[in-house]
């Protein structure tokens, strides 16, 4: 958007552009940010998941199976980006609307817009992607569940975000010019929702998902939402601004590290019992410590991935450092408060799946497409509470440094 200058000493001053005028004339957008972001790694997570357990389990032995299967999925995450695109947009609106009291029609159509469109172009990329990277994982005879999932949550937050930006800023600068061109991108999109339908189901697993797998996702949407309008709130409040640069990535690396958790005990699940069976020491009361002890591979990854939390976390926050211009470190205090809530949050994360994931598998439900909705959408959750907590701390206590 072109904005007056000031006049100075009789000299005309320049029109300057601001790049994101979305973010600060539409707040509600944050509140778009967790749920978005969340529910974009929760179909690119569970897409790579269910096609992983099933190259694990030798479904996808014959070219006709396989391409069945691909397309099948591909059509149910396109279908279900778009309906989940357009419901977060009015979740949004309606959460945004309670906390200000007031919602501009201009501004439900901008969010609406956006995030639409984002979820599509997010899902069809990231989909093809994710395809890519299982079928090439297949042929040079790797797990898929330690690459696509990884892949998936770490793709998935970059473009969606940075697709969400661009969208944003783009229909805002259209507004006030050619709004119509808005309703025309959302019409377009909605249109294609019954082709997603026939061609999902075609396929007999995709076929099941489109009657049944809705109930995790919206969830997990809801869910997320709730973390979004803690970030919006805490956005809105000076002190606490700076949370937006940390906010993705304390909430991006929990989903992604219980995510690559959750697709493993998966897969172990489907190829050594039956639904519904577990074995011996799953059947007593689950203890949150017995995750971590023990001698079983499922034991050694949740080991493995909460030790991953400091060294991640600290390569991230020099990396915001470096975006930030590199003129001052984070405090030391600030790393430590980060880090800390990062630790809380994967530890949680990794107990609760453990529980989740077997609960589900004794009630004959699917872990690859129930369980990391949930555990995505409470990371956010929980990442964006923790953050908001830390920073809260630190404001009390007068140290902000470098935030």
């Amino acid at each position: 958007m072109l904005r007056g200058g000031n006049t100075h000493g009789g000299e005309t001053g320049e029109k300057k552009t601001n790049n994101w005028d979305v973010f600060q004339e539409v707040t509600e957008i944050f509140i778009l940010v967790p749920a978005v972001l969340g529910m974009k790694g929760n179909l690119e997570m569970t897409l790579a998941s269910r096609l992983s357990t099933a190259v694990n389990a030798g479904k996808m032995g014959s070219a006709r199976e396989k391409w069945m299967m691909i397309v099948g999925n591909l059509a149910l995450k396109q279908l279900q980006a778009t309906v989940l695109g357009l419901l977060a947009s009015l979740l949004a609106t309606v959460l945004g609307w309670m906390a200000e009291g007031k919602m501009p029609f201009n501004h439900v159509v901008l969010l609406c817009s956006t995030s639409v469109s984002t979820a599509f172009m997010a899902s069809l990329l990231q989909g093809i992607i994710m395809v890519a990277v299982i079928i090439g994982s297949m042929r040079m005879g790797i797990n898929p569940d330690n690459v696509a999932t990884p892949m998936a949550a770490s793709f998935g937050d970059l473009i969606t975000l940075a697709l969400l930006a661009c969208c944003g800023q783009w229909f805002y600068s259209l507004t006030e010019l050619q709004p119509y061109v808005l309703y025309l991108v959302d019409m377009l999109i909605l249109c294609l929702v019954p082709l997603w339908v026939v061609i999902a189901s075609k396929h007999p697993d995709s076929h099941i998902m489109l009657r049944t797998g809705w109930e995790p996702i919206i969830t997990a949407m809801v869910i997320s939402s709730i973390g979004g309008l803690i970030l919006d709130k805490s956005v809105s409040d000076p002190n606490l601004a700076g949370i937006i640069i940390y906010a993705p990535v304390i909430n991006g690396i929990g989903g992604n590290l219980v995510s690559i958790q959750s697709s493993r005990m998966s897969t172990n699940l489907h190829l050594n019992f039956s639904p519904g069976e577990v074995s011996e020491d799953r059947r007593s009361c689950h203890m949150p410590c017995s995750t971590f002890f023990g001698s079983g591979a499922n034991h050694r990854s949740a080991q493995i991935l909460l030790l991953l939390v400091i060294p991640g976390q600290l390569i991230f926050i020099y990396t915001i450092h470096l975006m930030k211009g590199g003129h001052t470190f984070p405090s030391l205090l600030l790393t430590i408060a980060f880090l800390s809530a990062s630790l809380i949050q994967v530890f949680s994360l990794l107990c609760i799946a453990d529980y989740l994931v077997h609960w589900l598998w004794r009630r004959c439900k699917d872990p690859d497409s129930y369980s990391i909705p949930y555990l995505t959408a409470l990371g956010d959750l929980l990442g964006t509470a923790l953050l908001s907590l830390a920073f809260l701390i630190l404001w009390g206590i007068g140290d902000m440094g470098s935030v």
